[in-house]
Formats: structure tokens, sequence, C-alpha cells
């Protein structure tokens, strides 16, 4: 199974958090990382975005479907996170459109890092694989729009 973390790009600041939309510099990383995404992604990829404006914005420079999980809205946690994607079981690969430190938490959670976290930049995804017969995951990719 393959596994996608990908933060939502830059929002405006300010309340109400659900309803922050993305700035046009926002709107350009999200460009930029889904033509990556676009080049890399199998075709049946399901995509799973958090409620939030920013999120699903972002997931729409994708153009394709999604589906909108309550569960990984803002705040939520590690296990909410990969309950929703059936990690490891799901096969398959799976793109989560979210937030930090959420993200950042499950990525050190699968990659063995303990009680950290890693920081992942706005509109920038990890890309985390584990093989059906294997109990390790291995870290595929890091990447930010700024490297595009």
């Amino acid at each position: 199974m393959d596994l996608i973390l990908w933060r939502h790009a830059e929002a405006e600041d300010g309340p109400p958090d659900l309803t922050r939309e993305l700035t046009e510099k926002g709107r350009k990383q999200a460009d930029k990382m889904a033509a990556f995404l676009h080049r890399h992604l199998p075709a049946n990829t399901r995509i799973l975005v958090s409620p939030a404006t920013r999120t699903q914005q972002t997931a729409t420079a994708l153009n394709a479907d999604f589906t909108l999980i309550p569960a990984i809205a803002p705040g939520a946690s590690v296990h909410a996170v990969l309950q929703a994607v059936r990690w490891p079981n799901a096969g398959g690969t799976v793109l989560v459109v979210g937030h930090q430190p959420t993200l950042g938490l499950v990525a050190a959670e699968l990659l063995g890092c303990g009680n950290a976290s890693l920081r992942i930049k706005k509109s920038g995804l990890i890309w985390l694989s584990r093989a059906e017969a294997s109990s390790e995951t291995s870290l595929r990719l890091a990447i930010t729009p700024d490297f595009l």
C-alpha cells in the first residue's frame, strides 16, 4: 500500500478555521503539486480530503474525484487518519489532503520516529510505501512545491 500525505497549500489567516480559503500563492502551490501528482499517481488512487475549505481547494487542483472525510479535519488524531485510510490493509494508493501537525505525526508514527513529528511545509507531501508481506514502512518521497 502507498500512502501520500499532502498538506494543504497556503491559506488566508483568521477565523473561522474551516472556511479559510487559499491565497493566490496557495493556488499556485496546489497547481504545481497537482501537476507533479498527475504524472505519478496511479489511476485508481483514492483521494480523501478534510472538510476544510483550504484542503478542498488544494485537492481540486488535481481535477479528480475525492471524498470528504470529517474524521481528518484539523486536529484529527493519528488513529483517525490511519482508520480513514484503512492502513495498511486497503491496498493500492491513498492520497490524504489534510493538516499539520496531524500529517507530520502520521508520517513519524509510520516511520518509527516515536513521539516525534515531521514538519510538512504548505502544499508539501510525503509519500510512504508498505509492501503487503512487510511490517516496515518506507519513505518514497518528501517534496515541496518550491522544488518542482
